[in-house]
């Protein structure tokens, strides 16, 4: 639902718009990739990291391109994965494992915040210095633009886009956001319906019935539950590099009761390899499809960014629960 909304946004030239208004407030590149990964930030806190992702990617994507700086695009989409996969930790919403773990153990939300916000002020802090090291050159629009976006159309998709943000939260049951949004787009953009990335949703369905299926192989309930009774941390972290956040944490969840340290481990170990963080599936999905030909460049890169935060973050983890507990 979200991506077609998104998708329909993006024809009618919804996000160039506001990507150029978002060049000229920045003003040099420094500021502006401060200002896309904030954004993306506090959007995985307010509608989780996925939509997060989906919402400001393009964003990210247009301010680049308006501004000629396209050679750091692989950067910035990184950065801004790392910070919808880390900035959602501090909320319960913020992170689908979160919501998971919080429900699930009923956790207090003033012992969710406690626990989860050491992490969470070290990961704003390496942001805020991977983006600083950006040169801060002057951004100059590339050429003039006089495109205004109809109104009335992208009022109409925004409220489409709310729509879906509000099933999430159960605000509007799923499926009349479903039948509201695709019957809508069938009438005034049946091209966002045909534009969106169904074999990526495919792989997330996978992902579950394959965590699902692990968690019943007696072999497994066995090696798991004998791992997790010496350490929950690590286990988690590792697992996530394999599975995904989300599985492991509904597979990981039924061995243990130390929430503490499943939590710390399920959203430090979003970092890591392409896998560890469906969230990071989007990204790299969107970027291939702007640059096909740079997605040896965007791995090597996502792989050395990624691993700085998952050893800092995992060390960091480590000496919450070994030393401060």
């Amino acid at each position: 639902m979200t991506l077609a909304a998104v998708c329909a946004l993006r024809d009618i030239r919804f996000f160039t718009v506001a990507a150029r208004k978002i060049v000229n407030l920045a003003g040099n590149l420094r500021l502006l990739s401060l200002l896309l990964v904030y954004m993306t930030f506090i959007g995985s806190m307010l509608i989780a990291n996925d939509m997060a992702l989906i919402t400001f990617l393009p964003v990210g994507y247009y301010a680049l391109s308006v501004s000629g700086n396209e050679k750091y695009s692989a950067y910035i989409f990184i950065l801004q994965n790392i910070s919808a996969n880390l900035g959602g930790m501090l909320t319960p919403f913020g992170n689908p494992q979160n919501l998971y773990i919080y429900t699930y153990y009923g956790i207090p939300t003033g012992e969710f915040t406690k626990i989860m916000l050491p992490p969470f002020i070290l990961a704003v802090a390496m942001l805020t210095v991977l983006c600083l090291v950006l040169p801060g050159e002057k951004l100059v629009l590339r050429e003039k633009y006089d495109f205004k976006v109809p109104a009335g159309r992208a009022v109409f998709y925004v409220i489409l886009f709310l729509i879906s943000i509000f099933s999430v939260f159960r605000l509007v049951p799923w499926q009349a956001a479903c039948a509201a949004v695709i019957v809508s787009l069938l009438f005034s953009d049946r091209t966002a319906l045909k534009s969106v990335d169904y074999p990526l949703l495919l792989t997330f369905a996978f992902f579950f019935v394959f965590s699902g299926n692990m968690s019943r192989i007696p072999p497994v309930r066995e090696f798991v539950g004998r791992m997790l009774s010496h350490d929950v941390l690590i286990p988690s972290v590792l697992s996530c590099q394999f599975i995904s956040n989300v599985p492991t944490a509904l597979l990981l969840s039924r061995f243990t009761d130390n929430y503490r340290e499943l939590l710390l481990g399920v959203n430090i170990g979003g970092t890591g390899t392409l896998i560890s963080s469906l969230a990071s599936l989007i990204t790299f999905s969107e970027f291939c499809t702007l640059y096909p030909d740079k997605k040896k460049h965007y791995l090597l890169l996502f792989a050395l960014l990624n691993l700085l935060f998952l050893v800092v973050l995992g060390g960091f983890g480590i000496f919450l629960t070994t030393v401060v507990h």
